[in-house]
């Protein structure tokens, strides 16, 4: 069985975004297009990761092929669509430049659910956008402030800060307090 493409050329709306409060959230990609709306959860290590590779392979494409990615779209900072439904969870992500037409091609592919299925393999859900490198760079911008909306990271080990407070590994067993005063027993 073949999987479902769900592919965007380019979509109306490409935006990250999450559902409920910090610590408990869940990261989405949606794509609008067609008069159709697909939203895939994935990690918030890999919204941060495309983020970061996005300005990475604009400035190899401008750099390799001279391609014009400078220019500004503005920054999505709606909602997500409703009703959020997830198509599939995101295992991995391809990103790349396509050189003819000058669009980042973005491509979320569904985490297998067996073991002896490649991310290769066409039996796993896909999601394809081609977008405009300013498109691209206003995703990256969005991507960035809603992987920053969560907890604030401790300033002694980088991990996240619950209301309570954490046990940071880097304290030698305290709980550290959010405002980084003294431990707490």
């Amino acid at each position: 069985m073949t999987g479902q493409l769900y592919e965007f050329l380019p979509p109306e709306r490409f935006v990250a975004g999450t559902v409920g409060e910090p610590g408990e959230r869940t990261f989405f990609l949606q794509a609008r297009g067609g008069g159709r709306v697909v939203s895939v959860a994935l990690e918030k290590g890999q919204v941060r990761l495309l983020a970061d590779r996005i300005d990475e392979l604009l400035g190899e494409a401008a750099r390799r092929f001279g391609a014009e990615v400078e220019g500004s779209a503005p920054v999505d900072h709606g909602p997500l669509d409703t009703p959020i439904e997830e198509e599939f969870r995101v295992g991995a992500i391809g990103l790349g430049w396509d050189a003819e037409s000058e669009l980042v091609v973005v491509e979320m592919i569904q985490v297998p659910e067996d073991e002896d299925v490649e991310p290769d393999d066409e039996k796993l859900d896909r999601m394809r956008v081609q977008i405009a490198p300013a498109v691209a760079r206003a995703f990256a911008t969005r991507a960035r402030s809603v992987v920053a909306a969560g907890r604030p990271p401790c300033p002694w080990c980088g991990g996240p800060i619950d209301v309570a407070g954490h046990l940071c590994p880097r304290s030698n067993g305290y709980r550290r307090r959010e405002d980084g005063d003294d431990p707490v027993v």
